[in-house]
Protein backbone atom coordinates (compact mmCIF):
# COMPACT_ATOMS: atom_id res chain seq x y z
CA UNK A 1 0.00 0.00 0.00
CA UNK A 2 1.46 3.55 -0.67
CA UNK A 3 1.67 5.83 1.68
CA UNK A 4 0.36 9.15 1.21
CA UNK A 5 3.37 11.44 2.34
CA UNK A 6 2.08 14.11 5.16
CA UNK A 7 2.50 17.87 5.35
CA UNK A 8 4.26 19.48 6.87
CA UNK A 9 1.96 22.89 8.71
CA UNK A 10 4.12 23.91 11.73
CA UNK A 11 2.85 22.73 14.86
CA UNK A 12 5.60 22.38 16.51
CA UNK A 13 9.14 24.29 16.46
CA UNK A 14 10.56 20.56 15.30
CA UNK A 15 9.18 20.75 12.07
CA UNK A 16 9.96 24.15 11.26
CA UNK A 17 12.93 24.37 8.67
CA UNK A 18 16.11 26.15 10.38
CA UNK A 19 16.10 29.67 8.30
CA UNK A 20 12.16 29.97 9.08
CA UNK A 21 12.84 29.42 13.25
CA UNK A 22 12.88 33.21 13.77
CA UNK A 23 9.63 33.79 11.89
CA UNK A 24 7.94 30.58 14.10
CA UNK A 25 9.17 32.30 17.14
CA UNK A 26 7.01 35.80 15.86
CA UNK A 27 4.08 32.93 15.61
CA UNK A 28 1.52 35.24 17.83
CA UNK A 29 2.05 38.47 16.16
CA UNK A 30 1.26 36.92 13.26
CA UNK A 31 -1.83 34.85 14.51
CA UNK A 32 -2.84 35.14 17.89
CA UNK A 33 -5.06 31.95 17.09
CA UNK A 34 -2.37 30.27 15.91
CA UNK A 35 -2.61 27.19 18.34
CA UNK A 36 -5.58 26.80 17.06
CA UNK A 37 -5.31 24.95 13.49
CA UNK A 38 -3.46 27.94 11.64
CA UNK A 39 -1.96 26.19 8.64
CA UNK A 40 1.41 28.29 6.92
CA UNK A 41 3.45 27.40 4.05
CA UNK A 42 7.30 28.84 3.94
CA UNK A 43 6.26 31.90 2.34
CA UNK A 44 3.57 32.82 4.32
CA UNK A 45 6.17 32.64 7.66
CA UNK A 46 7.99 35.70 6.10
CA UNK A 47 5.17 37.35 4.14
CA UNK A 48 1.77 37.41 5.85
CA UNK A 49 0.84 40.83 7.52
CA UNK A 50 1.76 40.68 11.32
CA UNK A 51 -1.97 40.75 12.83
CA UNK A 52 -1.72 44.04 15.06
CA UNK A 53 -0.72 45.64 11.31
CA UNK A 54 -3.56 44.00 9.30
CA UNK A 55 -5.70 45.23 12.15
CA UNK A 56 -5.12 48.35 11.79
CA UNK A 57 -5.42 48.62 7.90
CA UNK A 58 -8.66 46.75 8.16
CA UNK A 59 -9.90 49.52 10.25
CA UNK A 60 -9.04 52.07 7.86
CA UNK A 61 -10.53 50.09 4.98
CA UNK A 62 -13.59 50.02 6.91
CA UNK A 63 -13.87 53.56 7.46
CA UNK A 64 -13.82 53.93 3.80
CA UNK A 65 -17.11 52.15 3.40
CA UNK A 66 -20.41 53.89 1.98
CA UNK A 67 -22.75 55.00 4.67
CA UNK A 68 -24.65 52.35 6.16
CA UNK A 69 -23.15 49.89 4.11
CA UNK A 70 -19.82 47.18 4.33
CA UNK A 71 -17.38 48.22 2.46
CA UNK A 72 -15.86 45.76 -0.44
CA UNK A 73 -12.43 45.10 -0.14
CA UNK A 74 -10.46 43.44 -2.54
CA UNK A 75 -7.45 42.10 -1.41
CA UNK A 76 -5.03 41.67 -4.33
CA UNK A 77 -2.39 39.30 -3.19
CA UNK A 78 -4.13 37.31 -0.51
CA UNK A 79 -1.30 34.71 0.48
CA UNK A 80 -2.52 33.01 3.35
CA UNK A 81 -4.91 35.20 4.63
CA UNK A 82 -3.89 37.43 7.10
CA UNK A 83 -5.14 40.26 5.74
CA UNK A 84 -8.61 39.19 4.46
CA UNK A 85 -9.38 37.50 7.98
CA UNK A 86 -8.88 40.84 9.62
CA UNK A 87 -11.04 42.95 6.81
CA UNK A 88 -13.54 40.30 7.54
CA UNK A 89 -13.50 40.01 11.30
CA UNK A 90 -14.39 44.24 11.16
CA UNK A 91 -18.03 43.12 10.02
CA UNK A 92 -17.96 46.15 8.31
CA UNK A 93 -15.98 44.80 5.13
CA UNK A 94 -16.79 42.16 2.83
CA UNK A 95 -13.96 40.83 1.23
CA UNK A 96 -12.85 38.83 -2.31
CA UNK A 97 -9.26 37.37 -1.49
CA UNK A 98 -7.16 37.21 -4.69
CA UNK A 99 -4.28 34.54 -5.14
CA UNK A 100 -2.67 32.59 -7.75
CA UNK A 101 -1.45 30.10 -5.73
CA UNK A 102 -4.21 27.13 -5.25
CA UNK A 103 -2.69 25.78 -2.10
CA UNK A 104 -2.02 29.01 -0.55
CA UNK A 105 -5.56 29.55 -0.96
CA UNK A 106 -6.62 26.18 0.46
CA UNK A 107 -4.27 27.53 3.59
CA UNK A 108 -6.03 30.56 3.88
CA UNK A 109 -9.86 29.01 3.85
CA UNK A 110 -8.82 26.70 6.68
CA UNK A 111 -7.35 30.00 8.56
CA UNK A 112 -10.26 31.91 7.66
CA UNK A 113 -12.42 29.17 9.44
CA UNK A 114 -10.34 29.36 12.55
CA UNK A 115 -11.10 32.69 12.59
CA UNK A 116 -14.49 31.93 12.08
CA UNK A 117 -14.70 34.83 8.94
CA UNK A 118 -15.10 32.37 6.12
CA UNK A 119 -18.53 33.21 5.47
CA UNK A 120 -17.36 36.93 4.88
CA UNK A 121 -14.44 36.02 2.12
CA UNK A 122 -14.89 35.33 -1.35
CA UNK A 123 -11.11 33.56 -2.11
CA UNK A 124 -10.65 33.30 -6.17
CA UNK A 125 -8.09 31.65 -7.66
CA UNK A 126 -6.64 33.71 -10.09
CA UNK A 127 -4.11 36.70 -11.49
CA UNK A 128 -4.40 39.37 -10.25
CA UNK A 129 -3.16 41.30 -13.16
CA UNK A 130 -5.40 39.92 -15.49
CA UNK A 131 -8.70 40.27 -13.03
CA UNK A 132 -8.36 43.96 -12.32
CA UNK A 133 -10.48 45.34 -15.31
CA UNK A 134 -13.09 43.31 -14.63
CA UNK A 135 -13.53 43.97 -10.71
CA UNK A 136 -15.30 47.23 -9.03
CA UNK A 137 -14.89 47.75 -5.27
CA UNK A 138 -14.26 50.51 -2.10
CA UNK A 139 -11.20 49.63 -1.75
CA UNK A 140 -8.13 47.62 -3.11
CA UNK A 141 -5.15 46.02 -0.74
CA UNK A 142 -1.70 46.06 -1.94
CA UNK A 143 0.97 43.83 -0.29
CA UNK A 144 2.62 42.62 -2.63
CA UNK A 145 5.51 40.18 -2.58
CA UNK A 146 8.84 42.38 -1.19
CA UNK A 147 11.06 39.54 -2.89
CA UNK A 148 12.12 37.53 -0.10
CA UNK A 149 13.44 38.31 3.75
CA UNK A 150 16.66 39.91 1.59
CA UNK A 151 14.66 42.55 1.38
CA UNK A 152 15.85 43.55 4.35
CA UNK A 153 19.61 44.34 3.46
CA UNK A 154 18.93 46.88 0.91
CA UNK A 155 19.62 50.33 2.73
CA UNK A 156 17.01 51.79 0.01
CA UNK A 157 13.91 49.52 -1.24
CA UNK A 158 12.69 50.92 -4.43
CA UNK A 159 9.41 50.64 -5.59
CA UNK A 160 10.72 48.48 -9.10
CA UNK A 161 12.30 45.62 -6.29
CA UNK A 162 8.26 44.50 -6.00
CA UNK A 163 7.24 41.36 -7.39
CA UNK A 164 5.37 40.32 -9.32
CA UNK A 165 5.89 43.48 -11.39
CA UNK A 166 7.85 46.82 -10.12
CA UNK A 167 5.46 49.21 -7.91
CA UNK A 168 4.03 51.57 -10.79
CA UNK A 169 2.13 48.72 -12.35
CA UNK A 170 0.80 47.45 -9.41
CA UNK A 171 -0.63 50.57 -8.42
CA UNK A 172 -1.82 51.20 -11.91
CA UNK A 173 -3.65 47.35 -11.73
CA UNK A 174 -6.04 48.82 -8.46
CA UNK A 175 -6.40 51.99 -10.10
CA UNK A 176 -8.77 50.50 -12.62
CA UNK A 177 -10.50 48.52 -9.29
CA UNK A 178 -10.83 51.94 -7.29
CA UNK A 179 -8.92 55.13 -6.52
CA UNK A 180 -8.91 54.02 -2.26
CA UNK A 181 -5.81 51.86 -2.10
CA UNK A 182 -3.78 50.45 0.70
CA UNK A 183 -0.14 49.66 0.21
CA UNK A 184 1.70 47.77 2.55
CA UNK A 185 5.28 48.15 1.98
CA UNK A 186 8.90 47.26 3.86
CA UNK A 187 10.18 49.45 6.70
CA UNK A 188 13.03 50.78 4.01
CA UNK A 189 11.14 52.05 1.35
CA UNK A 190 12.09 54.94 -0.06
CA UNK A 191 9.09 57.48 0.70
CA UNK A 192 9.52 59.64 -2.13
CA UNK A 193 8.79 57.09 -4.73
CA UNK A 194 5.65 56.36 -2.24
CA UNK A 195 4.66 59.86 -3.10
CA UNK A 196 4.90 59.86 -7.20
CA UNK A 197 2.28 56.88 -7.02
CA UNK A 198 -0.59 59.68 -5.89
CA UNK A 199 0.52 61.42 -9.42
CA UNK A 200 -0.65 58.12 -11.03
CA UNK A 201 -4.25 59.85 -10.72
CA UNK A 202 -5.69 62.94 -12.31
CA UNK A 203 -6.59 64.95 -9.72
CA UNK A 204 -3.54 63.32 -7.74
CA UNK A 205 -4.32 61.50 -5.04
CA UNK A 206 -4.47 62.45 -1.42
CA UNK A 207 -2.48 60.08 0.69
CA UNK A 208 -0.93 59.63 3.72
CA UNK A 209 2.09 56.96 4.91
CA UNK A 210 2.08 55.40 8.97
CA UNK A 211 4.65 53.70 10.08
CA UNK A 212 3.95 50.00 11.12
CA UNK A 213 5.30 48.48 14.49
CA UNK A 214 4.98 45.42 16.66
CA UNK A 215 5.82 46.01 20.08
CA UNK A 216 8.83 48.39 19.58
CA UNK A 217 10.18 47.44 15.92
CA UNK A 218 9.36 49.02 12.86
CA UNK A 219 8.16 45.96 10.56
CA UNK A 220 6.80 48.03 7.65
CA UNK A 221 4.98 51.17 6.30
CA UNK A 222 1.50 51.78 4.86
CA UNK A 223 0.59 53.87 2.35
CA UNK A 224 -2.79 55.02 2.44
CA UNK A 225 -4.44 56.75 -0.63
CA UNK A 226 -7.74 58.25 -1.88
CA UNK A 227 -10.64 57.85 0.74
CA UNK A 228 -8.48 55.72 3.21
CA UNK A 229 -6.02 58.57 3.73
CA UNK A 230 -6.97 60.58 6.99
CA UNK A 231 -6.70 63.80 4.59
CA UNK A 232 -9.95 62.87 2.92
CA UNK A 233 -11.84 62.79 6.39
CA UNK A 234 -10.90 66.20 7.05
Amino acid sequence: MKLRKKRKHYKRSKSVKPWLVKYYRQRYSLFSLYDSGIKMDDEGWFSVTPEPIAAVQASRAAAASPAGEAALVIDCFSGVGGNSIQFAATKSCRVIAIEIDPRKVELAVNNAKVYGVEDRIDFVIGDFFQLASFLRADVAFLAPPWGGPSYNKVENFTLDMLRPKDGYSIFQAAQKITPNVILFLPRNMDRNQVGELSWLSSPPLNYEIEENHVQTYMKGITAYFGDTSSASCL
